[in-house]
């Protein structure tokens, strides 16, 4: 395994903060994101919602400006069954999220192409449950950035990570932390290939923040975790008196992106 040199972490973050600073100068509007979360019961409701993402859902929000639409599924092992699927959606700002509906409910090569789906009854529904989360992106990385991780898709590990602080004040620090603190820098420099890093503005285990990182596969990405942790920087960063205890949970799930996913 082809290891990170020193001097090419340090270009790397240079890189990085030159970016970041010119965003932050040029005021880029921060993206909101929306995460749905299908829970699913049976093969039968996964090959539907998959119909239905595939050939209605992704192509009527490309045709009303919403495309790089990330499109994954949870993988399984001996503690968790991969029966989830997560849609991540870029949105302008919250006007245009709230329009979606709308806007799809006046479409009608929308509401052909996905019938089976938005006409299922009651007794053989496409999920069992449908969970969704509003977030805005960070300042300092005001936008999504579609992974430019190649290789084959079921090989790729894409981790979402949810922080949960304990208290709302202690949620605005860790936040701090990611910008301000040097944690996205670090990332980046390290190559995690960041997808997004945002706050959570409505969901079910609020305070929190999620950010999604993506590797080829799982041997990088724990190789990378493991130069995370030696990092001197993060050394440095994690023992700042001002930056103790604020993460109360993590949740950590491991996807990859569907053959339909655009990233």
């Amino acid at each position: 395994m082809k290891k990170l040199s020193f001097a090419k972490i340090l270009i790397c973050s240079v890189i990085f903060v030159g970016l970041y600073t010119s965003a932050q100068s040029q005021n880029i509007p921060r993206e909101f994101y929306q995460l749905k979360t299908y829970i699913l019961e049976n093969d039968k409701q996964e090959a539907l919602t998959d119909a239905y993402l595939k050939n209605a859902y992704l192509p009527a929000l490309k045709k009303i400006g919403i495309d790089k639409v990330g499109v994954f599924k949870l993988r399984s092992n001996k503690f968790t069954l991969a029966n989830k699927i997560y849609v991540l959606i870029p949105f302008k700002s919250l006007d245009q999220l709230y329009s979606v509906d709308r806007d799809l409910s006046s479409d009608a090569t929308y509401i052909m192409a996905g019938e089976s789906y938005l006409k299922a009854p009651h007794d053989t529904p496409p999920y069992l449950r449908m969970e969704s989360t509003i977030l805005r992106a960070f300042k300092d990385m005001p936008m999504m950035r579609p992974s430019a991780v190649e290789g084959a898709r079921e090989d790729r590990i894409y981790e979402l990570r949810s922080y949960e602080s304990a208290t709302e004040e202690i949620y605005k620090n860790k936040v701090e932390m990611f910008n301000a603190g040097g944690e996205i820098a670090l990332f980046e420099a390290l190559g995690f290939n960041a997808v997004f890093y945002a706050e959570v503005l409505s969901g079910n285990k609020m305070p929190n923040l999620m950010y999604m990182t993506t590797f080829k596969n799982q041997e990088v990405r724990d190789e990378r975790w493991k130069a995370f942790g030696a990092a001197p920087k993060w050394k440095e960063l994690s023992a700042m008196p001002k930056y103790q205890n604020n993460v109360s949970h993590i949740d950590r799930m491991f996807l990859y992106p569907t053959d339909y996913s655009d990233y």
